[in-house]
């Protein structure tokens, strides 16, 4: 690597909306501030948390069509 050319690496906090922080390394060297973490974004709340949304019946669809799909194939 060349010196003088890279920017440095420091250690910055990572504050979210919901009043989370984290520390993070990073070239800009400043702290952040972000809407949304892991720890209020839906997909990573966990199972007990996780919903799934089905507005047209599609799941269910699905379910009906294939049900028998994997008796036939591997059996």
């Amino acid at each position: 690597m060349k010196k003088g050319i890279h920017p440095e690496y420091k250690i910055v906090k990572v504050t979210c909306a919901c009043g989370s922080s984290f520390e993070v390394r990073s070239t800009k060297g400043e702290d952040y501030q972000i809407e949304i973490c892991s720890r209020c974004h839906p997909f990573y709340k966990g199972t007990d948390e996780e919903k799934l949304v089905d507005k047209f019946g599609m799941i269910e669809k699905f379910r009906k069509r294939y049900k028998d799909f994997a008796k036939e194939k591997f059996t």
